[in-house]
This record gives structure tokens, C-alpha cells and sequence, in this order.
């Protein structure tokens, strides 16, 4: 039961990561490193799929190996995350409570991004 739960999840988790390698602010990389994690405990040939393919078996290794984030995907992280706080204020309109709490979410997730390794070296400064 445990292994079919984690392999419909990676399942699950490679088709956000395909779509969000489409549309312009769902990232995708952290739906692969959660796939790769999943099908490491339901199937062993899935996640070597994942770590072996071109496009972002890289940045998963890159992650699970050195907790590495590199600048090019911090840039596009902290973007996306400006870009749709953006989209946020100009269409919901929130009261300030809300607002607040959102950007205090976003800074959070953004303070994570940006205080990770960017390059193996600065990884291995930190372990």
C-alpha cells in the first residue's frame, strides 16, 4: 500500500512538473525532486528516469546531492514569486491582513531560495 501510495504521488508530482515546465509561473523543479523522492521508495528505474534526464536530472542531483539551487533558477524563483504577487494585489485586492500574510509567505519562500548553495564549492563550504 505504502509503495503505491509514493508511486502515485511521483506520478502525480511529474505531471505538475510537465505542466509547470509549460506554463510560465508554475515552477517544475520541485515537482521532479518530489517525484525523484517518491519513486525512490516505490520505483528505482522511475527515479533513475528522472536523475538521468537531460533537461532536469541536473538540477535534481544538483538538489538531493548538495542542496545546490543555482542562480539562473533563483532568478526565475524569486521572479515568478514577485510576478505573482503582482497578479495577486492587481486582481484579488485583498484586505491587509491577507496581504500581508501573503507576502510574509512569499519573503519566507524567497529568504529559502536565495540562502541556498548556488555551486557545488559553496556547498561544500556550508557541510
Amino acid at each position: 500500500m505504502q509503495r503505491t501510495t509514493f508511486f502515485v504521488l511521483g506520478v502525480a508530482n511529474v505531471a505538475i512538473g510537465v505542466v509547470g515546465a509549460v506554463l510560465p509561473l508554475l515552477p517544475s523543479t520541485i515537482f521532479f525532486i518530489m517525484a525523484a523522492a517518491c519513486f525512490a521508495r516505490s520505483s528505482p528505474a522511475l527515479e533513475k528516469k528522472i536523475l538521468d534526464h537531460p533537461t532536469v536530472g541536473p538540477s535534481v542531483k544538483a538538489w538531493r546531492d548538495h542542496g545546490v539551487i543555482t542562480r539562473k533558477a533563483k532568478a526565475f524563483a524569486v521572479g515568478g514569486m514577485a510576478v505573482g504577487f503582482g497578479l495577486f494585489l492587481w486582481r484579488v485586492e485583498p484586505e491587509l491582513w491577507l496581504l500581508a500574510l501573503v507576502a510574509l509567505v512569499l519573503m519566507g519562500c524567497a529568504i529559502f531560495v536565495l540562502s541556498r548553495p548556488s555551486d557545488y564549492a559553496t556547498a561544500g563550504e556550508q557541510s
